[in-house]
């Protein structure tokens, strides 16, 4: 089998820039010559140097009467390729794509500008979903402008393709957003009960979302802490997260305000239940996450008392 990366997208998706940068990448070498059908040609282009590097040749197909399986055979045995790449043109059909029976394709990934989604999925939405429908990755760039809008996108992208993975980015790179779909708590609930499966995922989305969780009622089970110099009536309740190795751990936790914390001592286990809310706090030199503690009761330390991070 002849394995094929298929790129598809609109112009001016970003599809060039991708498998320009896929093509730099050590992961992606081969020892064979690797074929890259191009089906469209945009402002971006592949420099000599990209291509000798990864040893690629490149063949344009102009017309889409010219996108046959015949024709795409004649294409093998001319450049005698150990793999294939497609950047298919968006406005071909992708229903009707039919490759030659031993080209399997290895990965669908489609590219979409996201600043201007809505306007090819308000007016062209049954070639949107043909171009998402069989791929495995989404890569929604230049979302900079449009961040509010994301999460919507995503769910466009998810009634017609649950299972594809979807990637947004921005000028500064991959977008690491939660949204409120992928949370495994409801939102919409006066209380949230927090466990070892979930705490770290609330703790790093109060960084970006605090005002997700404003007036709700939020408990965990968590340890002491009490860094030094810090104001009476405060304490850190917590968990230590492995981030990616043994070696490699952080102990996370908001300030939390509670009359009765002197009588708390450094690594006690407590379950704490209140509510937190954006105020100033000299420990963060500003204003930051402060958790309210309307109860805080010393428990038995948890099976594990370390948690992933996310």
């Amino acid at each position: 089998m002849k394995p094929v990366y298929l790129i598809n997208g609109f112009l001016d998706s970003g599809k060039t820039s991708f498998i320009r940068f896929t093509l730099q990448q050590p992961y992606f070498q081969i020892k064979g010559t690797t074929l890259l059908i191009l089906c469209e040609e945009g402002e971006e282009e592949y420099s000599d140097k990209v291509l000798k590097a990864s040893k690629t040749v490149v063949h344009v197909v102009e017309e889409e009467a010219d996108f046959t399986a015949t024709k795409l055979l004649a294409l093998e045995k001319q450049y005698q390729p150990e793999r294939i790449i497609i950047e298919y043109n968006g406005m071909w059909n992708m229903k009707g794509l039919a490759l030659p029976f031993h080209w399997n394709v290895e990965q669908q990934i489609t590219c979409v500008d996201a600043s201007t989604f809505p306007t090819y999925y308000n007016n062209m939405k049954s070639m949107v979903a043909e171009m998402i429908r069989k791929s495995e990755l989404i890569i929604f760039n230049r979302c900079d402008t449009v961040m509010e809008e994301l999460g919507s996108y995503r769910r466009n992208v998810k009634a017609v393709n649950a299972n594809a993975d979807v990637i947004f980015e921005n000028a500064q790179g991959e977008i690491n957003e939660i949204f409120e779909e992928d949370l495994p708590y409801d939102l919409k609930a006066e209380r949230i009960d927090l466990d070892d499966n979930t705490f770290g995922i609330w703790y790093i989305d109060v960084m970006d979302h605090l005002e997700r969780y404003e007036g709700k009622i939020i408990s965990f089970v968590g340890t002491v802490m009490k860094p030094p110099g810090f104001p009476k009536g405060y304490f850190v309740p917590g968990r230590m997260a492995m981030t990616c190795c043994a070696e490699d751990m952080t102990f996370l936790g908001y300030a939390c305000k509670w009359d009765g914390c002197d009588a708390l001592k450094e690594k006690d286990w407590v379950k704490v239940e209140g509510r937190i809310a954006k105020e100033y706090f000299k420990g963060y030199n500003g204003e930051g996450p402060v958790f309210t503690a309307d109860k805080v009761e010393k428990c038995e330390k948890p099976r594990n008392e370390v948690i992933g991070f996310n």
